[in-house]
């Protein structure tokens, strides 16, 4: 039972506000405060004008701290003629209200994506690796907004990851589990939440335990249509019921590819959002959750390149919701936030001072993942000698040695003797070893590679310092995150807040109980 003499920071803040807004409605004549604006809403004895959001996107970045949108912005700048340097504004950069967002859980500082997301979804805190569910004893389910809107305002809804469908961001806005990890639960529960729209990558562990329908058909006998080719994405048209689009190119874990890895005309973010605005749209409104989920597995493996190229891409898919927005700005509110930061990205380095060269990166033309995959796969098999990988290192990642050719005219990819030990040391585990757990390494080679592939690793980490950047952990960090809005009900984002506080914020803006 609460205590009926405690006051809670809500209830605190709610009252001070409705103190104000009576003092300031006392001076305000009765001609005027009649006439502005449509709808009065009585709230704890205190009038507010509102009007409410009828088209909700509510874009996630996962990972995505401010160095991450920083490095984007950077990278997208330009050099003037008298060498002044000026950033590049993303789409939401643009957004004319601002807030900074605290993103500790009930466990740790340095939360998961399960948790935050929770947060954000319910406005409750839970554990580390819990969705929707009452920390500690894991029993009391949360309703999220999205279910909310769906069951009482009979808003349409819509879920899109870059990651699997059933990955914790996107299932804590329809999903109660007491761990991140009952895969084949959550995907049932997607089935049976009724949302109009998902997309996204293939579900983790798709067939259960093998005696029971796989989530295609959980989803399809729920009545989805359950599409998996690109074609039969693009067919969809309004009214085609509810829907559940899976990838047609699936890359590591099975998600959608990083952007910078994706084939000329090979949907992303950006077109999956697309189609959920042409599926979703209706007179009575609609919820997209869109999330960005590369930019945190990007950053988990300190790939710099990666993260920016998926940042970029979710500016984009933000710049998609803007020009809905342009065609209807009294109904739409965009928030663009994160659930935590990843990687501990630091703009700057020890060896390049106060300067840096984002330009480098524009010399990595695949991740992380997918040099793994093409190229480390066959190393590993073949045993390829150190000088015969060369090449590729120039071609992937741009980095040279000094007796290359081209050496003179990219001084600042120029392996140093220094560098080139480190990488040649790491190609060496790479063949003898290759990914390890953190209790199989010593402290010293987790703390180069990760659980990574030593070889791929240190390419992405001489590259990032060579530009400028660096990383602190391959897992989560506090810092707080920011929130950037625009639309109907904006404002209410300002400021600093606890990420409880988004959810809170639009179940105020649009009413729901």
């Amino acid at each position: 039972m609460k205590d009926s003499n405690k006051i809670s920071r809500r209830g605190f803040l709610k009252a001070g506000a409705a103190a104000s807004v009576a003092g300031l409605m006392a001076s305000i004549p009765t001609a005027v405060a009649s006439a502005a604006e449509p709808e009065q809403v009585a709230e704890e004895n205190c009038l507010f004008w509102s009007k409410k959001p009828k088209y909700i996107f509510l874009f996630i970045g996962d990972g995505m701290g401010l160095p991450q949108i920083q490095s984007a912005s950077f990278y997208q700048g330009t050099t003037q003629n008298n060498g002044a340097v000026i950033p590049a504004e993303l789409s939401f950069m643009k957004f004319p209200v601002v807030g900074s967002v605290t993103t500790y859980d009930s466990t740790s500082f340095c939360p998961d994506s399960a948790s935050t997301a929770t947060s954000i979804a319910s406005g409750e805190k839970t554990e580390s690796g819990v969705i929707n569910m009452k920390p500690w004893t894991r029993d009391v389910p949360f309703e999220t907004i999205a279910e909310k809107l769906h069951s009482q305002k009979g808003y349409k809804v819509g879920v899109v990851s870059t990651v699997n469908i059933d990955h914790a961001t996107p299932a804590a806005f329809y999903a109660h589990q007491a761990s991140r990890k009952n895969y084949y639960e959550i995907g049932v529960e997607l089935a049976n939440s009724g949302f109009e729209y998902f997309a996204g990558g293939e579900f983790q562990k798709v067939n259960g335990n093998g005696s029971v329908p796989n989530n295609h058909e959980v989803a399809a006998q729920a009545g989805y249509n359950v599409v998996t080719t690109q074609a039969g994405a693009a067919a969809l048209q309004a009214g085609a019921g509810k829907t559940l689009i899976i990838a047609e190119k699936l890359a590591d874990g099975n998600s959608m590819n990083y952007a910078m890895d994706a084939a000329a005309g090979e949907w992303k973010l950006t077109d999956y959002v697309k189609k959920g605005i042409e599926l979703l749209n209706n007179n009575k409104g609609f919820f997209l959750m869109a999330e960005s989920g590369k930019i945190d597995w990007a950053c988990h493996a300190n790939d710099a390149a990666a993260s920016i190229h998926d940042t970029l891409e979710m500016s984009n898919a933000v710049q998609a919701a803007v020009e809905f927005y342009n065609q209807h700005p009294n109904d739409t509110l965009i928030l663009v936030t994160a659930d935590h930061e990843t990687g501990g990205l630091g703009i700057g380095y020890k060896t390049t001072n106060y300067d840096t060269f984002l330009t480098n990166l524009t010399k990595q033309t695949v991740s992380y993942a997918k040099f793994d995959t093409d190229y480390v796969t066959r190393y590993r098999a073949e045993k390829t000698p150190f000088e015969s990988v060369l090449a590729d290192v120039k071609n992937c990642f741009g980095l040279m040695t000094a007796s290359d050719p081209d050496a003179a005219a990219n001084s600042t990819l120029v392996l140093t003797d220094y560098e080139l030990d480190q990488i040649r040391t790491a190609y060496e585990r790479t063949l003898n070893v290759g990914a390890a757990g953190q209790g199989d390494m010593s402290q010293q080679d987790y703390e180069l590679y990760g659980t990574y592939q030593p070889f791929s690793m240190a390419l992405c980490h001489v590259l990032n310092h060579k530009s400028g950047l660096d990383h602190t952990t391959y897992a989560h960090t506090g810092a707080p995150v920011n929130i950037y809005a625009m639309g109907v009900g904006a404002e209410e984002f300002q400021g600093a807040f606890d990420n409880t506080e988004i959810f809170h914020k639009l179940a105020e803006l649009t009413n729901v109980k």
